[in-house]
């Protein structure tokens, strides 16, 4: 099967690139200023979204998001936003800000600080910058339009991801074990089975320590557009692959596979597609 390939990209200029990447940053520093006052708060609770499961939101996740979109009002007034808990903003410059204000909320609710804040900036091809946040311990993984990048305790540094040739070698992320549907579960198992070492439950930081170069593969399903653009973007800035389990673009949400290089993402593809 031939792999679905997105519309190239159109090219932007670095004057705008420039402007765009201030007001990313921007975004995160709102969205960190409101959110951490309510990180690990004595009493923080959470509303469930989801009749039938659990899918909280916090107060949190509100004013992060509407946080954001004060700052858009203000720098990008013409560009679109979808955001996870107040929707589509019509734009007409065919840009759009995709917003997660917690991606991992059951985490944040819980005090580990494996949550973070998902920007992208997108437009009709997909991701063209991201950013994935880890406001409690200032973390910032950006790429995009140039730049990969990391800051945080550790300093300033670029991304990178990793060389691991087989997937007997490689280190597998993903948030819950079900992993979607029975049929999607033997599918990420038959990765699994393959790979060096698994681990579970670390929401949006998973896609960081790829781009990191820290691990090798995540893969996921059952995610919505505001779960994968940032990380889409940071990943394929750092060198590596993002694309759905049928090979084709990812930012639509889904079933998503990110690899740390080519080799590896074309082993776990076709044990994925089996």
């Amino acid at each position: 099967m031939a792999n679905l390939r997105a519309p190239e990209k159109a090219d932007i200029p670095d004057t705008l690139a420039s402007g765009l990447w201030d007001t990313a940053h921007a975004l995160a520093d709102a969205a960190r200023d409101a959110i951490l006052p309510h990180f690990r708060a004595l009493g923080l609770d959470a509303e469930n979204k989801d009749a039938t499961g659990f899918d909280p939101v916090t107060v949190a996740d509100r004013a992060a998001e509407l946080a954001m979109r004060e700052v858009l009002a203000r720098r990008r007034p013409q560009d679109g936003i979808l955001g996870e808990e107040f929707g589509t903003t019509a734009g007409d410059s065919g840009l759009t800000w995709v917003l997660d204000p917690i991606d991992g909320t059951r985490s944040f609710l819980s005090g580990a600080p494996t949550w973070g804040v998902l920007i992208a900036l997108s437009d009709a091809t997909g991701p063209r910058l991201g950013i994935v946040d880890q406001p409690y311990t200032g973390e910032r993984f950006s790429g995009g339009l140039g730049r990969a990048s990391y800051t945080g305790p550790l300093g300033e540094r670029p991304l990178g991801t990793r060389s691991t040739a087989m997937l007997n070698e490689a280190i597998l992320f993903t948030t819950f074990p079900e992993i979607g549907t029975p049929e999607d579960r033997v599918a990420f198992e038959r990765v699994k089975t393959r790979t060096r070492l698994t681990r579970y439950g670390t929401d949006c930081y998973a896609y960081a320590l790829l781009a990191a170069g820290h691990i090798d593969l995540v893969i996921e399903a059952g995610l919505y557009p505001y779960d994968v653009g940032g990380p889409i973007a940071v990943i394929e800035a750092a060198g590596g692959i993002v694309t759905n389990w049928e090979g084709g673009p990812a930012h639509g949400g889904g079933r998503v596979l990110a690899a740390a290089n080519a080799g590896l993402h074309a082993q776990a593809l076709a044990l994925l597609r089996r």
